[in-house]
C-alpha cells in the first residue's frame, strides 16, 4: 500500500507502516526496529516524517482524553487531532489558548514542529505542553515534564527523541469568540498601521495573493476590547458574506464569520473539521521574522510579486508571541510569519524558495520545520541560540540515530 502525506505530494519511503493499537505494541516495535519514525496526520510538506526504515502510525492508539479539572490540564493521545477532543474540553468548561488554522492536525505532529495559530499574545501550540510521554530508542516509556532540564529542547523535537504517545496540555477557562472579515486592505494602510492591525483581535490573519496593491482579506477573531472595528477599517470594508482565504473556494469549508459568536474551537481555526481544509492539492512554506520587521519583510517580498503571484493560492501573515522552546521558529522573539499556500508545482516553487529566503535573510528568517524550505544547517545554526544544545540532546537520547532520517541527518549532527 502506498502511503502519502495529507496533500498527496510526498510518498513515504518506509519499508513498512505499522498501526499499533496499544502503547506496549509501540514499545516493542521501536525496540526491534532499525530506523523508525512516528507518523501523525501527515500534514507535512517535506520529508521530516519520512524514513527508509519503518513508520509507526499513532492513529490506532486508544483515543485517550483525561481532563484534570483541578489542575486545568488534559492528557491526550499523541495521534489525536485537535478537532477530535476540543468539543469535549468546551463541554467541561475549558479551552486551549489557541488553535491552528486546521483542526485536522495531530497534536504530537503539531507540537513537534511548533505549529501555531495567530495572535500577538499567543504562543505556538507547543507552549501549552506541560508534559510528554514518549517511547525512546530502547523501547522504554519515559515522561518528561515541565521543569526537567531537557524539557525546552524536547517539546519541539522534530520526532528525533522518540515516539510521543501522549501529551499533557495546559487549559484555560472556556470562552466564546466571534470573527469578522475585512476585504481589500490597502497596502499603504498595512505598512502604516501593521502593528495595530495585527493586534486588533485575539487572533488576526492577513491574506494576500500578491496580485494587487491591496491585501485581499483581514480575519479578526475576538477583538480584545468591546469595540469591534467598524464597517470601514483602515480603508478595508467589512465583508457582507462568508469568505474563503483562497479565491474561488467554497466558503462552506470555513468556520462561521460575520460576527456570530461561537465556541473557541469553532472560531479560532479557519476551517471546519467536517470539510477538507484549505484546497487539498497544494504545497506550503512558512517563514518567520521578528514582528517588528513585518512591514520591511512585506516590502521585500513585494519586490518579487510578479514571480510569486502565479504560484500563490494565498499567503497568510500572522503573529506568534515569543516562547522559550529551543527550536520553535518563534524562540525568544515575538514573530510574524508569512505562510504560503502554493499551487502543486514542486519544481517551480522549489526554484523560488531560495529567492524568498535571501530577501528575508536580513531579518534572520526561520522556516517552519514541517514545510518547504531550502536553508541549510550552517545558516539555521546561526539563527537559533540553542541549536548546538539540541544536537547534544539528540546524541544523548538517540546516539545511534534510530529516529533519524535524511531530513534530520542533513540539518543536525549528534554532537
Amino acid at each position: 500500500m502506498v502511503h502519502t502525506n495529507w496533500a498527496g505530494n510526498i510518498t513515504f519511503g518506509a519499508r513498512e507502516v505499522h498501526r499499533p493499537g496499544a502503547v506496549d505494541e509501540v514499545r516493542a516495535l521501536v525496540a526491534g526496529a532499525g530506523r523508525v519514525r512516528a507518523l501523525g496526520s501527515g500534514h507535512s510538506f517535506n520529508r521530516i516524517a519520512d524514513t527508509d526504515g519503518e513508520l509507526i502510525s499513532l492513529a490506532g492508539l486508544p483515543p485517550r482524553v483525561e481532563i484534570d479539572a483541578a489542575a486545568s490540564r488534559v492528557t491526550v493521545a499523541g495521534g489525536l487531532r485537535y478537532g477530535d477532543f476540543a468539543d469535549r474540553l468546551y463541554a467541561a468548561g475549558f479551552a486551549l489558548p489557541n488553535l491552528g488554522s486546521l483542526p485536522h492536525i495531530s497534536v504530537a505532529g503539531a507540537v513537534a514542529t511548533a505549529t501555531h495559530g495567530s495572535g500577538v499574545r499567543n504562543t505556538s501550540l507547543a507552549s501549552s505542553v506541560s508534559g510528554l510521554e514518549l517511547v525512546t530508542a530502547e523501547g522504554e516509556l519515559v515522561e518528561i515534564r515541565r521543569g526537567h532540564p531537557d524539557f525546552a529542547g524536547m517539546v519541539v523535537g522534530l520526532g528525533g527523541f522518540g515516539v510521543v504517545t501522549a501529551l499533557t496540555l495546559d487549559l484555560v477557562p472556556g470562552f466564546e469568540i466571534a470573527q469578522y472579515v475585512y476585504d481589500r486592505l490597502p497596502a499603504e494602510e498595512f505598512a502604516g498601521h501593521a502593528q495595530e492591525i495585527l493586534g486588533a483581535g485575539y487572533s488576526v490573519s492577513v491574506f494576500t495573493t500578491w496580485r494587487t496593491d491591496q491585501l485581499d482579506q483581514v480575519w479578526v477573531k475576538g477583538p480584545r476590547t468591546q469595540d469591534v472595528p467598524g464597517p470601514r477599517w483602515f480603508g478595508a470594508t467589512r465583508a457582507d458574506g462568508p469568505r474563503h482565504p483562497v479565491p474561488g473556494m467554497d466558503t462552506r469549508h470555513c468556520t462561521t464569520q460575520l460576527g456570530e459568536p461561537g465556541p473557541w474551537q469553532h472560531r479560532l481555526p479557519h476551517f471546519r473539521m467536517d470539510f477538507t481544509p484549505s484546497t487539498g492539492r497544494e504545497l506550503q512554506s512558512e517563514f518567520f521574522v521578528p514582528r517588528a520587521n513585518v512591514v520591511a519583510a512585506y516590502r521585500a517580498l513585494d519586490t518579487i510579486r510578479d514571480r510569486m503571484s502565479p504560484l500563490v493560492q494565498t499567503c497568510e501573515i500572522r503573529t506568534i508571541a515569543a516562547e522559550g522552546l529551543w527550536l520553535s521558529p518563534a524562540a525568544e522573539r515575538d514573530s510574524a510569519a508569512f505562510h504560503f499556500t502554493w499551487i502543486d508545482d514542486t519544481p517551480a516553487v522549489t526554484a523560488l524558495l531560495p529567492v524568498i529566503e535571501e530577501l528575508l535573510s536580513p531579518f534572520a528568517v526561520r522556516p517552519h520545520w514541517g514545510k518547504l524550505f531550502t536553508c541549510d544547517a550552517a545558516t539555521l545554526r546561526t539563527r537559533y541560540d540553542h541549536y548546538a544544545d539540541f544536537e547534544r540532546l539528540l546524541a544523548h537520547y538517540d546516539p545511534g540515530g534510530k529516529f533519524g532520517n535524511d531530513f534530520l541527518d542533513r540539518h543536525f549532527t549528534r554532537a
